[in-house]
């Protein structure tokens, strides 16, 4: 199995309208991308300070479906319309369980 973790941090600018929308555009592609086992992608908690924005996390029957899932042009789309139109940082980990 794949996990995939990838971790944001919003601009300054971005807005909860923003935030919101990358939410709603991530929640969509499981129904989307059927090599999607498990996923979950939230705003982070704040119970520690210093932690990122947001994270995703995913899992996947293999790398293979992992890679399905990375290059898939609805994926992108969320990356290039959503995400990166507010992104501050980034760090991501693909870990094999």
């Amino acid at each position: 199995m794949i996990r995939h973790i990838a971790m944001f941090t919003w601009t300054a600018e971005a807005t909860d309208e923003q935030k919101a929308a990358v939410a709603t555009a991530l929640d969509e592609l499981p129904g989307l991308i059927p090599q999607i086992r498990s996923f979950a992608a939230a705003p982070d908690a704040g119970i520690s300070q210093g932690n990122y924005d947001f994270a995703v996390v995913a899992d996947f029957d293999s790398a293979d479906d992992f890679l399905v899932y990375r290059d898939d042009p609805r994926h992108q789309a969320v990356i290039a319309e959503r995400i990166k139109p507010i992104l501050a940082s980034r760090a991501a980990a693909q870990l094999s369980l």
